[in-house]
């Protein structure tokens, strides 16, 4: 298994879940470091408003649930969205 497959996919399963156009969404992993890694997010036009939530809410959650799927592999992962 490839370092932040794990992250990858939890990010992949819980962005595609909330949106509308869930085949628009596209997660790339960066990796920043040895041990850190960042998933960049793109969904379609309308859907990034959901993804981010009421005040950042939605996207908080997204980047805590990364941020364990990190741990669990070993590193550290933040996520990106990208407009």
């Amino acid at each position: 298994m490839a370092q932040g497959e794990i992250v990858e996919r939890v990010v992949t399963y819980i962005v595609r879940s909330i949106v509308e156009e869930p085949d628009e969404v596209e997660v790339t992993l960066v990796e920043q470091g040895p041990d850190e890694m960042t998933a960049e997010v793109r969904t379609a036009k309308g859907d990034m408003g959901r993804v981010i939530g009421r005040r950042g809410r939605v996207a908080k959650a997204i980047r805590a649930a990364a941020s364990a799927a990190g741990e669990e592999e070993g590193i550290s992962a933040g996520v990106e969205f990208i407009d």
